[in-house]
């Protein structure tokens, strides 16, 4: 079976899933080396449990094409362990009109987080679980953006014929397999023509390096290289990018950083892993990194909102060192473990870092859905399981997607008090109230109140 922690907890750090949620960077030295540890394990004890049975070749799907939009969508989400196509139909049909409403980008892993493994053995594809997904999100008016991630066991050292979905996450194919990795990327490709869109790998899993110390950049690049060219021999149009690293934060610095600020010190290393990629690629249509407001150390600094600051220094760091590429996050994380923060207050901390996004100029923010199997509460997550209703954060991603697509002029917002933040472009404004009291100020010219954490939509300018 595909474990049902094949995908990024809710409030964990961007890490590798098999450490653990409670490890929220790249730089703790204890998670590093449980990483490297895993990553360079006796290659005998990778045998896999899941045994891969044949099944007929299935035609592919026809999937319509994408929506045809007058702007990029910026926004969007990942389906993760479990999605709409777990749902009972009815549910089914009410996430469809979620996602669809406002049509934005929906994103897919070849292996793991919902899916099977592609090709248990060599040559013997199994894309059904795809399909599937992909199916879905083309009923849904999604824009269609695929990870290639993660890779075959036989591809890492494992058997052929299983999948041991115990170290999916954690095992970088081997050199000798970039190849084989390369032309499954290809298969794909030529499984699903609408997508256009290919982020390569996720987080740098298995691509650690416990003799330096540090990211085996040139291995990764090696892999994306081949990856990329592939891609492009298939069709001209396709986009691919990466590296898809991890960037982390301490409060208190743990060596020397060219980025930091109130918000904490990035980790060196992840920002050396992206600048030899810069250099050494063969070429790129967007940067991609993931991470989260918080440090490793203390959590959110100066203070929960105030931290998301650190997502639009990042993309400003990433534009001037790439030349200007398009600047993707994949993932993006605000609430620290176990806070138990209430839904008002996370999606509140949620439309600050969206604004981030949008004043800093990213071209596309992927919000990882973090729905669960069962009934109950799902903190985050887009519509209640099993049972429907929309929760909070899916009007938020709606209402960002309609009136901050890529192309749309950013405008910064006059608030007479500070507790209240705002953003706005020609015809509307965003405001969320920081604060857990009701504040009122003049926004934008116009007095307002707002409740605890409310977020509030307003017109501007006759619309």
């Amino acid at each position: 079976m595909i474990p049902t922690d094949g995908r990024h907890a809710r409030r964990r750090s961007p890490w590798p899933i098999a450490l653990g949620a409670g490890i929220l960077a790249v730089v703790l030295v204890a998670g590093i080396m449980v990483y490297a540890a895993i990553r360079t394990k006796e290659r005998s004890v990778f045998k896999g449990s899941e045994v891969a049975t044949k099944v007929p070749t299935e035609p592919a799907p026809q999937l319509s094409e994408p929506p045809a939009l007058e702007n990029w969508p910026r926004w969007g989400v990942t389906h993760t362990q479990y999605s709409a196509d777990n749902e009972p139909q009815a549910v089914v049909e009410e996430a469809r009109g979620v996602l669809g409403r406002v049509p934005m980008l929906q994103n897919q892993h070849i292996m793991g987080w919902g899916v099977g493994n592609p090709e248990p053995s060599p040559g013997q594809l199994n894309f059904v679980d795809l399909d599937r997904r992909m199916t879905f999100i083309s009923s849904s008016r999604g824009v269609p953006v695929i990870t290639l991630c993660c890779a075959p066991d036989w591809m890492k050292g494992g058997q052929a014929g299983r999948t041991d979905w115990s170290k999916n996450h954690t095992v970088a194919p081997e050199r000798e397999h970039f190849d084989d990795f390369a032309k499954l990327a290809v298969r794909v490709a030529k499984q699903y023509p609408t997508v256009k869109h290919y982020m390569v790998w996720n987080e740098f899993k298995g691509f650690w390096d416990p003799a330096t110390n540090r990211w085996d950049a040139q291995a990764y690049t090696e892999m994306y290289n081949k990856v990329y060219t592939a891609l492009k021999k298939v069709n001209k149009d396709i986009q691919v990018g990466g590296p898809y690293v991890p960037i982390g934060s301490n409060a208190r610095a743990e060596g020397p950083s060219e980025l930091s600020g109130p918000w904490g010190t990035v980790d060196q290393r992840a920002l050396d892993a992206v600048k030899y990629w810069i250099e050494h690629k063969k070429g790129a249509d967007f940067i991609v990194v993931d991470g989260a407001s918080m440090t490793n150390d203390k959590g959110n600094v100066p203070n929960d909102f105030a931290a998301q600051a650190k997502f639009g220094a990042i993309t400003t760091w990433l534009r001037e060192e790439s030349g200007d590429l398009p600047v993707w996050w994949a993932e993006w994380y605000v609430e620290p473990e176990n806070a138990q923060w209430s839904e008002d207050k996370r999606t509140a901390v949620q439309a600050t870092a969206l604004m981030e996004f949008a004043r800093s100029g990213v071209t596309t923010a992927l919000y990882w859905n973090p729905q669960q199997k069962g009934e109950g509460e799902c903190a985050g997550c887009l519509w209640s399981p099993k049972v429907g209703g929309e929760l909070p954060m899916a009007g938020l991603l709606s209402g960002f997607t309609k009136w901050f697509p890529a192309g749309v002029e950013v405008q910064e917002v006059q608030s007479s008090d500070p507790k209240v933040k705002a953003l706005g472009q020609a015809s509307q404004v965003v405001m969320v109230n920081t604060s857990d009291q009701d504040v009122s100020a003049t926004v934008d010219g116009r007095q307002v109140t707002l409740r605890p954490y409310e977020i509030k939509w307003s017109g501007r300018g006759g619309a």
